[in-house]
């Protein structure tokens, strides 16, 4: 027994990714994105050493200590040393403050979404704050409450450890959480005139948060969710102490678990309206199109670590003769798995532009109106693909893969969440369905597919001509579903997954024609892959496309 199979390993994750340079590449200025390369390749390598660092210590989980040694009550929450190091991280990369600054304008967002999507595994979830935190400021920032802005918007944004802060958002309770009309919470302002809340919160993320923004019904309001209002509060003094409120526990959930979360009981917490009382849901509103975002963002960060690990895997582990990567019925296995991660990536990092112009006024109503039906369908469709390709990942290796300290039992544990954070698949279904009800959304979806298959190279074209006869069928069954309600609500998923798939098939059209331009072919045969696979004919596939996208090379 003197045979020593060698694990999966994990170079320079900025450096590695094709796919994210070509994508920066074709989508930046040269100025900017000279700029952003030094700290993208640090944070790639960063990446590649928290990997391999993590994987050789055993797994560690925050710890609640409810009271001290006299019988006090302390809430003394301790986390680990990943949280305390992305905590400093977040700061010094710009995590939240990059999509805000006017550096780089529009392509502000593009910067810091590439960073999102190099350091979220390597986090150990706190990009799930961040996105709190980035949700927090856009939503302060529409309320325009000058006193609310002025004291969080510097510490939401700086990049000095030492003053930046984290929002939490502190929503769902026992009645739901999708659903907040039932919400419990009650606000009563005191014998001075401050508000207070008073009710429990089933699921707090990041209760060691600075700030939260939480939901909750003033005395007398009425039922339902539009008698709800947005409060901002500060659930810690300067000590450090709790402000009215105690833990009840911290969750044990499946995964995301060096991440605290909390069932927080809400004993008369100072709080402040975000944008004067009721319509708290209709304040959350900005934020949706910023956390989803950070949502799919993380999710195509997920596959992406997936499929590294297994492509390196398969290059190592011999069997039958060969290294696993020779073997054609695996090469189709990574193939299938890189086609669909391109075509999350690409539909992703779309939105992000579209969220990038919108935010600086650059965008026209049909771009608008594109992120808006877009947003949903990116989110829904890559949380759902995160958790089946983490699967994936793990059967390429086998019983290696199934072993903890391989690291993707946690990865898939990590990425169910991502289908049931800022909203199930059903409920963002349901969203899209909404959106649809405005006859300009399907026109701007179907426009600007048209838009970016005209411009495709003829070389692209029988997987272009493909796609249109796959775009018609949509818009037909779309049609015919349009005429029976109950018919239409119960096909919901299947419309939104198939909106999602088609539009990524477009992008991948352009990225493959931008990089064939620039002698690169294997972005080409990711195209041509996904579409033989979401097509409504029968699916051939080219082996030589499969070879090639199996290897990455």
């Amino acid at each position: 027994m003197t045979f020593i199979q060698s694990a999966a390993e994990l170079g320079n994750q900025f450096r590695d990714d094709r796919v994210l340079r070509a994508q920066l590449e074709r989508s930046l200025p040269v100025a900017v994105r000279e700029a952003i390369t030094p700290e993208l390749d640090e944070l790639g390598a960063h990446a590649a050493a928290a990997w391999h660092r993590e994987r050789e210590r055993s797994a560690r989980e925050p710890h609640l200590t409810q009271w001290d040694s006299q019988g006090r009550r302390v809430d003394r929450l301790e986390l680990t040393p990943a949280w305390h190091e992305a905590r400093d991280i977040a700061a010094r990369f710009g995590l939240v403050a990059a999509g805000h600054e006017d550096t780089y304008a529009e392509h502000g967002r593009i910067d810091q979404f590439a960073r999102v999507y190099l350091h979220h595994v390597a986090s150990a979830f706190f990009t799930c704050p961040l996105a709190m935190t980035d949700g927090a400021a856009t939503c302060l920032k529409a309320a325009a409450n000058p006193e609310l802005c002025t004291r969080t918007l510097p510490r939401y944004l700086s990049r000095d450890p030492a003053r930046f802060w984290i929002s939490g958002q502190w929503m769902t309770e026992t009645p739901g959480g999708s659903d907040v009309g039932d919400s419990e919470t009650a606000a009563r302002q005191d014998s001075t005139g401050q508000w207070r809340l008073y009710g429990r919160k089933w699921f707090t993320s990041a209760v060691q948060a600075d700030t939260a923004l939480a939901l909750a019904r003033v005395d007398g309001a009425g039922t339902g969710a539009d008698a709800l209002t947005l409060f901002y509060l500060e659930p810690r003094d300067a000590d450090g102490a709790w402000r009215d409120l105690v833990i009840n526990r911290l969750k044990p959930k499946l995964g995301t678990r060096e991440l605290p979360s909390a069932e927080t009981e809400l004993l008369g917490v100072a709080a402040t309206p975000v944008a004067g009382l009721g319509h708290g849901v209709r304040a959350i509103a900005p934020m949706l199109n910023v956390t989803r975002s950070w949502n799919a963002v993380c999710a195509i960060a997920t596959m992406r670590r997936a499929i590294a690990l297994a492509r390196d895997y398969a290059h190592k582990r011999r069997a039958f003769g060969r290294r696993l990567i020779e073997h054609p019925l695996h090469q189709t296995t990574l193939a299938s798995m890189q086609a669909d991660f391109e075509g999350a990536f690409q539909l992703t990092f779309h939105v992000i532009v579209l969220l990038g112009r919108v935010q600086h006024g650059k965008a026209d109503t049909t771009e608008a109106t594109l992120l808006r039906l877009l947003t949903p369908l990116a989110k829904l469709w890559t949380g759902k693909l995160a958790v089946s390709i983490c699967s994936e990942a793990i059967e390429c290796l086998g019983g290696a893969g199934y072993i903890e300290d391989s690291g993707l039992p946690q990865l898939l544990r990590d990425a169910q969440v991502l289908p049931i954070w800022e909203g199930t698949t059903n409920v963002l279904s349901l969203d899209v369905l909404r959106v649809l009800r405005n006859p300009a959304a399907l026109a701007a979806w179907r426009s600007s597919i048209d838009a970016l298959l005209d411009a495709v190279a003829s070389s692209l074209q029988p997987a272009v001509a493909t796609l249109r006869a796959d775009v018609e069928a949509r818009c037909a069954r779309l049609a015919m579903l349009a005429t029976e309600p109950q018919r239409l609500e119960a096909a919901a998923r299947e419309v939104a997954l198939c909106l999602a798939r088609d539009f990524a098939a477009a992008l991948l059209l352009r990225q493959a024609d931008w990089s064939l331009r620039h002698g690169d072919g294997t972005r080409a045969a990711a195209a041509r892959r996904f579409i033989a696979r979401c097509a409504t004919a029968p699916a051939t596939y080219d082996l030589a496309d499969d070879a090639l996208l199996a290897a990455d090379e």
